[in-house]
């Protein structure tokens, strides 16, 4: 039990969408809904949206927090860590510490995705370092890339 008072209390935390923060990352929007700073430390949710052929990110996992994936629109490939899913809107994964996974859009349409963090990791820094590369075009080493997915908790599964 977290909460050990004999009433209720005011503590709500709330945010209209004009006010979240949206960062871009060439053609993916992550608009981060709730950071762990919002949820105190409990998650982090995060708006997902990427055009059509975007991308994403390859097999990796995380030490430190598990990873869920809940499909908005479109179709989303989502690896389980055995295989490579098609997802489409409805459809959820959830990845506990540890656990190999990634996500693409490879389709020719839009897709949209909410990812939530739990516990609410400090992942913005992490997005916000992309989003600064895409819109200076700086290019990373492979030695450059591996060091910045450790200092964000992200280790490729090759």
């Amino acid at each position: 039990m977290s909460y050990l008072g004999d009433t209720g209390q005011i503590s709500a935390a709330f945010q209209q969408d004009d006010d979240v923060r949206a960062l871009t990352m060439r053609a993916t929007t992550a608009k981060l809904v709730a950071t762990g700073s919002i949820t105190n430390g409990q998650f982090g949710l995060y708006r997902w949206d990427m055009t059509a052929g975007a991308g994403g990110r390859s097999a990796h996992y995380h030490k430190t927090f598990s990873e869920s994936f809940y499909i908005l629109d479109g179709m989303v490939r989502l690896y389980t860590g055995k295989e490579w899913v098609n997802a489409t809107a409805g459809d959820f994964l959830y990845v506990p510490e540890g656990g190999i996974h990634g996500f693409h859009n490879e389709s020719d349409a839009d897709a949209s995705m909410m990812i939530m963090f739990a516990p609410g990791a400090p992942r913005e820094r992490y997005f916000e370092e992309l989003a600064e590369m895409a819109a200076t075009g700086r290019t990373l080493s492979t030695e450059e890339w591996t060091e910045l997915w450790a200092r964000h908790d992200q280790y490729p599964a090759d």
